[in-house]
């Protein structure tokens, strides 16, 4: 994780505000591959389920991106700079990336399995968190996990 900024004095040191970044920046790139997966879903998606999965699909990929602003911004306000290129996210995601177009049934077991992931990214960052203090990154990360739990389990209901 590259510094960005010096001298910020906020109560948390500088070792922690680097392990904290380190953390939100996996869980920015897990969310950001999620957040392509579910738009190529979108795009994608046929069958008899199309009306409601890409209108589904939608709905995830669009607060996926407004997560991915948050959660960026949060690497920054702590000094540091988030990553933002498909080559870094690569090398530091635990979403795979997609090549085919799968049908419906196996978009939605992906798209859990994708979720079920970034769930156990933001929970990589909370000991991070609670040691360091940081209420701000802890509340994100929190918001990560029951947010994409809720969704997980949603794509669990349709499999059903």
């Amino acid at each position: 994780m590259q510094k960005g900024d010096s001298n910020i004095n906020i109560g948390i040191s500088d070792k922690q505000r680097e392990e904290i970044a380190k953390a939100l920046g996996h869980l920015l790139a897990d969310s950001y591959m999620l957040y392509l997966k579910t738009h190529n879903y979108h795009w994608n998606v046929t069958g008899m389920n199309f009306q409601p999965l890409h209108e589904m699909f939608e709905e995830q990929y669009t607060e996926l991106a407004e997560a991915i602003d948050v959660i960026a911004e949060q690497i920054r306000s702590i000094g540091h700079f988030a990553p933002g290129s498909f080559k870094t996210y690569s090398k530091i995601t635990s979403i795979e990336e997609e090549e085919d177009v799968p049908d419906d049934r196996t978009m939605v077991q992906r798209l859990q399995e994708a979720n079920e992931a970034v769930i156990r990214t933001a929970r990589k960052a909370l000991p991070a968190c609670e040691e360091a203090g940081d209420e701000a990154s802890l509340d994100l990360a929190t918001e990560r996990i029951r947010r994409h739990s809720k969704v997980a389990w949603m794509l669990r209901s349709h499999l059903q």
